[in-house]
């Protein structure tokens, strides 16, 4: 029986939303290793929409749930009905909407709060024992989930890996190409595109991480 995977997204688009590149990397390598997967985000306002050609703010409003459903096809469920029991595993990929609309990591770093609904789904999963897969920013919110200790990566910056580490994780450095997993917690993380400059860079980490969540499941 293939394994299930819960992937939650926070909108469509690096700059106020998930990175897509990730997200599509992560469900093509599930699909590739026999996984199913299921989408899920909030059903919330973003905190900004950004307008990706100049990087400047725009006047509208957007919401997390039906952008991120551009990415999926249509495909997505409401975060609040994600079942833990029903998923083997979940993956969370990164983008600024991680700290901008499932958090406010982008403006009160180590601080910050996890929106309760996304909170409740990824402690779910660590109070069950099940694998968690984090990218690029994401492991920003390990600590808010798996407690002080946990050990993850978003990488080298130095600025991000204080905070991480003023948050209570224990952060370590990481090429862009590999992982980093917390047994203990069956955590698994990787920089993405804190770091990758493309595509191809982005998925030798992204890869090795599908495959080892899949592989702790």
């Amino acid at each position: 029986m293939s394994k299930q995977v819960a992937v939650i997204l926070s909108g469509c688009g690096v700059f106020d939303g998930a990175e897509i590149n990730e997200v599509v990397l992560t469900l093509l390598r599930l699909e590739q290793q026999g996984a199913q997967y299921q989408c899920f985000a909030p059903d919330m306002a973003q905190h900004h929409v950004v307008n990706h050609i100049t990087g400047e703010e725009m006047s509208e409003t957007r919401n997390v749930l039906v952008e991120a459903a551009r990415i999926c096809r249509g495909a997505i469920k409401d975060v609040r009905e994600l079942d833990v029991t029903a998923f083997d595993a979940l993956i969370l990929p990164g983008g600024f909407g991680v700290a901008k609309n499932l958090s406010d990591f982008a403006f009160k770093g180590a601080e910050c709060r996890v929106q309760a609904d996304v909170l409740a789904a990824l402690k779910a999963f660590a109070a069950a024992g099940k694998p968690v897969g984090l990218e690029c920013i994401a492991p920003a919110l390990a600590a808010k989930v798996f407690g002080a200790g946990v050990v993850c990566t978003i990488g080298n910056d130095a600025d991000t890996a204080a905070a991480v580490e003023a948050s209570g994780a224990q952060h370590q450095a990481c090429v862009v190409s590999d992982i980093v997993e917390d047994a203990q917690c069956k955590l698994v993380t990787t920089p993405a595109y804190m770091l990758a400059g493309s595509i191809l860079e982005a998925s030798q980490g992204i890869n090795k991480l599908v495959d080892r969540v899949l592989a702790l499941a």
